[in-house]
């Protein structure tokens, strides 16, 4: 039986490795930092940065999302980031992904969220096919830009 739950700050070992495997199998592993302080700190502290959903299959953990509000001007409202949505690959083609994504659709029709943005790589064709069956909008004419590192202090020090 799958079920869906809310993450509480008890979680946060488990988000850390999960967002660390997520990041491996995105050839990011190099790239993840993230601990279980950090995860109990942005998610669960007196103003959280995210919010957090887990599935479990039969009382075993089997993937999660993670998502964000941001603000779009153009529409004048809120909408949702699915910054991470990540199913262990034992409980894969079972449906939780679609269970995720719907749970995360639930809290953004309920919250008044305009949609929900993503990304994924490019070279990520199950994600792909996941998001084209369900009639995705791609924006292909956006391109997504991040400054980070030294170009980001770059950008900084300009300010002063």
């Amino acid at each position: 039986m799958l079920s869906i739950r809310a993450a509480t700050i008890d979680d946060a070992p488990l988000l850390a490795t999960l967002i660390r495997e997520l990041a491996e199998y995105e050839r990011f592993g190099h790239e993840a930092a993230v601990t279980e302080e950090t995860v109990a700190r942005d998610g669960f502290g007196a103003h959280p940065k995210f919010r957090a959903i887990i599935a479990e299959s039969n009382e075993q953990v089997a993937g999660y999302a993670l998502f964000f509000e941001f603000y779009s001007s153009f529409q004048g409202c809120a909408g949702v980031v699915l910054d991470d949505i990540f199913v262990l690959p034992q409980f894969r083609k079972q449906g939780i992904g679609r269970a995720l994504l719907a749970h995360v659709a639930a809290i953004a029709i309920r919250e008044n969220y305009f949609c929900i943005r993503l990304e994924t790589l490019d070279w990520n064709e199950l994600a792909l096919g996941f998001f084209q069956r369900m009639d995705a909008v791609f924006l292909d004419e956006w391109k997504s830009i991040c400054l980070i590192g030294d170009p980001l202090q770059a950008a900084a020090d300009q300010a002063k």
